[in-house]
């Protein structure tokens, strides 16, 4: 207040101060006044104590003597004007403004014994108004403080009333723009779940048969295949309230919150029936109960046992249909998973080739797409991608024709989207040098063992320009998408697959020497050795004959425990595994080396054309290999392939 008191004398007393100095630019020294004042020429003295000046009205015949002459003698003479008349009526030229001290005594003495008016006029205090307004302001903001914090208690009243609450989006007729026919690459599944559509607009003709509505129907898959984007559909054909929420969202630390968002779900839903109850994630609250060390969460297990209620108890909820979706079905309760709860259980898996090329053809619907882009194409060298890869894909593909300023997007383009996403961006190409020619001899190892073997996949491409996460190079081929698919890996694949591994490692020895090999088939390495081990103790397929010697991974749904398990073999059969572990990684080892020592001259004639191009396609690389070698035909892969994608990529990190 004190500041602000202050503040406010500077702005407003000073300017008055400096008004009264000039409409009375005749100043008079405090000495004259008092002289002049025992001379009786002093009529009036009105003091201003709050601006210490003294405003001083002299009489018409006693002008101050500093200021003005001695009156004419031949002046007629004036009558003495009365000493209480108002300043205003007294001649202006006649008054005069002295600065005065804070404590002049002397002044009113003087006054007194000579029979001066003096007088106390001071002028309006302005502070009081500043003050005022200074408490107002204060008072003001406290109240509005004050106010604030009412209506965030009232709204955490509010939140704590309304704590068990359903969190479910709810939406009275679904517009999530979305129909089967935006939904494409697994048609099983929109089979299954157009029933359940047709349960939910025309009952009559199921109950008619006296077949019941089914009550939950689970969608299980891989991340990325489409059982969001099938529930949406779902809701979009079926034009009826539609409620949606995560697993995780019933979940909270206090026990008991969950279950009673669970209750108050499946009442506004049997309030809205017929209608559809979407959970994202269930496996977030249906995990099997009393799994793992320690035992289980009381609230997560509380907010099961009400939703395995609700679905099938006492009460009956007709016209209720749930639509789970989850990546992890192992993990679910048994109890969730029985009839009468998730009648079905629909598998929503990676899309086949019809499946890819349907997907494609949905997200190619808004793409500028050039007229030399085959989908079908595009879906051949795609096996393994899922719904949301496939859109990723041609997203990536557009942002690389804007950013190339093309008007269309050409084949180059989604080449380079799929190199991007499987392999990572490229980046600035080496400069010669002994580090870039041992990575063209390391990737030149893996695609020529991978040509020449008959069977090993196809080539697609080999490149010595450096990628983001590590990877100086690769030898990428196409995968057999039947291999891939069906699971059933041959062991002349397998053998050959684990030869092609150690292409790279190979080459390091018989060109550069033992001495000189590096770490870059680390990976490698690492692939080998699980196929290795997977040929061993699982498929069967070494000396040790038809065993399972791995099959003791624990049951529990939470995984592997932090106890390893013991074995069910003896220490001798570990040496053995072991032994044969080794030894087929050494037999691929050699195998290798024998095929790089007898092309040398056509390894150096490979890294030559490869150190000027930077990469090779499949198809120039099988020519100049078919000039020295002969080129085994790979039955069931056509050579006219384009570069197609696979999930272990062999390509080392140099």
């Amino acid at each position: 207040m004190a500041v602000g008191t202050v503040l406010g004398q500077g702005l407003v007393f000073s300017p008055l101060v400096l008004g009264q100095q000039q409409r009375s630019p005749e100043l008079l020294s405090y000495g004259q006044l008092l002289k002049d004042m025992e001379a009786g020429k002093v009529l009036r003295i009105e003091y201003d104590p709050m601006q210490e000046v003294a405003r001083v009205t002299y009489k018409e015949d006693g002008n101050a003597s500093d200021t003005t002459d001695s009156p004419s003698t031949d002046s007629p003479p004036t009558d003495t004007p009365n000493p209480t008349a108002s300043p205003a009526a007294v001649n202006l030229a006649n008054i005069k403004t002295v600065v005065l001290f804070a404590d002049n005594p002397e002044l009113v003495t003087l006054a007194r014994d000579n029979g001066v008016d003096f007088a106390v006029s001071p002028t309006p205090d302005s502070d009081v108004v500043l003050s005022l307004l200074a408490n107002l302001l204060v008072v003001g903001v406290i109240l509005s403080l004050v106010l604030v914090l009412l209506k965030r208690s009232g709204g955490a009243a509010n939140q704590a009333m309304n704590f068990g609450k359903s969190r479910a989006r709810f939406q009275m007729e679904a517009k999530t723009g979305v129909v089967f026919d935006d939904v494409a690459g697994i048609e099983e599944a929109k089979e299954e779940l157009q029933e359940v559509v047709t349960f939910l607009k025309q009952p009559e003709q199921f109950i008619r048969l006296g077949a019941k509505i089914p009550k939950g129907v689970l969608l299980v898959g891989p991340p990325g295949t489409g059982k969001t984007l099938l529930a949406k559909a779902i809701a979009g054909e079926a034009e009826v309230p539609f409620f949606s929420m995560s697993g995780s969202e019933f979940v909270e630390m206090f026990v008991g919150v969950g279950a009673s968002r669970v209750r108050d779900l499946f009442r506004k839903a049997k309030e809205n029936s017929p209608c559809i109850i979407f959970i994202d994630e269930i496996d977030a609250v249906g995990r099997q109960r009393g799994a793992g060390i320690g035992g289980g969460n009381d609230e997560r297990e509380q907010t099961l046992n009400q939703l395995l209620t609700e679905m099938d108890g006492f009460e009956d909820n007709s016209g209720v249909i749930v639509i789970a979706a989850t990546n992890r079905p192992d993990v679910l309760d048994s109890a969730l998973l029985r009839p009468g709860r998730f009648d079905r259980q629909v598998t929503v898996d990676l899309p086949t080739f019809q499946g890819r090329l349907g997907i494609l053809e949905v997200h190619a619907r808004d793409k500028m797409l050039d007229s030399s882009v085959s989908l079908d194409s595009v879906a051949r060298r795609t096996p393994g991608f899922s719904g949301a890869d496939l859109a990723n894909l041609l997203n990536e593909a557009a942002i690389l024709t804007a950013r190339r300023r093309k008007e269309h997007i050409t084949l180059a383009e989604i080449s380079d989207a799929i190199d991007r996403i499987t392999i990572g961006s490229s980046l600035t190409p080496l400069l010669d040098g002994k580090k870039k020619r041992l990575i063209a001899y390391h990737e030149v190892g893996h695609a020529l063992i991978m040509t020449v073997l008959e069977h090993a996949d196809l080539l697609d491409k080999v490149t010595i320009i450096p990628r983001s996460g590590g990877i100086g190079g690769f030898a990428k081929p196409v995968p057999n998408e039947e291999v891939i698919d069906s699971g059933l890996y041959s062991r002349a694949w397998l053998r050959d697959r684990m030869v092609m591994l150690m292409g790279g490692r190979a080459a390091e020895e018989v060109i550069f020497g033992r001495d000189e090999v590096t770490p870059g088939a680390m990976g490698d390495i690492r692939q080998l050795t699980n196929l290795a081990r997977e040929m061993v103790t699982r498929y069967g397929m070494s000396d040790l004959g038809p065993l399972a010697l791995n099959d003791n991974e624990p049951d529990s749904p939470m995984g592997r425990t932090w106890m390893s398990p013991r074995p069910d073999y003896s220490e001798s059969m570990a040496v053995n595994i072991d032994h044969q572990i080794r030894a087929l990684a050494q037999q691929c080892l050699n195998e290798a080396r024998r095929i790089v020592g007898e092309n040398r001259g056509l390894m150096d004639r490979l890294v030559e054309v490869l150190l000027d191009q930077e990469e090779l396609d499949g198809e120039e690389f099988r020519r100049i290999v078919a000039n020295y070698t002969a080129v085994p035909d790979k039955k069931g892969t056509p050579n006219a392939l384009l570069p197609a994608w696979i999930t272990e990529s062999p390509s080392s990190p140099l």
